[in-house]
């Protein structure tokens, strides 16, 4: 019964080994640390993002603005559960190429996104919402302002 329990714990443990390896080899593959900055050409890792990095910097907010800024929300901790999350979502995207060309923003990285631009702009915006009766999707500042962040894609 000992000597099982010997071969189970050394399996599992070559098990875990494996798993631990494969993923720092993925991690550094993939240049995961670059993720962890505020560059923007660490989005451009990713060929089907090289577009939306090149109208960033055609755009009018490429000068006081990156990825980060726009993308991620600004609390500690918002911005690191955002950044696993889209981690997971985009490496798991890309390596099975399981995604929409073009791209899509899902919902929840449509708010944080809103909520980046009404922070930013509080104090012109502050008015207009306070008093605007239009519909939520009107009222999305990228509706009548999608050129901003990301300039003309070609």
């Amino acid at each position: 019964m000992q000597a099982i329990l010997g071969r189970s714990a050394l399996v599992l443990t070559v098990l875990l080994g494996m798993l631990i390896g494969i993923g720092l080899f993925t991690f550094d593959y993939a240049e995961g640390t670059a993720y962890l900055s505020n560059d923007p050409t660490a989005c451009t890792n990713c060929h089907v993002m090289q577009p939306y990095f090149d109208a960033w910097q055609k755009a009018s907010h490429h000068t006081v603005a990156t990825c980060n800024d726009c993308h991620l929300p600004h609390n500690f901790v918002g911005k690191w559960i955002a950044k696993g999350d889209n981690g997971f979502r985009h490496s798991w995207a890309n390596t099975f190429q399981n995604f929409h060309e073009p791209i899509q923003i899902i919902h929840r990285n449509s708010v944080t996104l809103q909520n980046n631009c009404l922070r930013c702009h509080e104090g012109l915006t502050h008015n207009m919402l306070a008093s605007s009766t239009i519909n939520a999707d009107l009222n999305s500042c990228i509706h009548c302002h999608s050129d901003v962040g990301h300039g003309p894609m070609k």
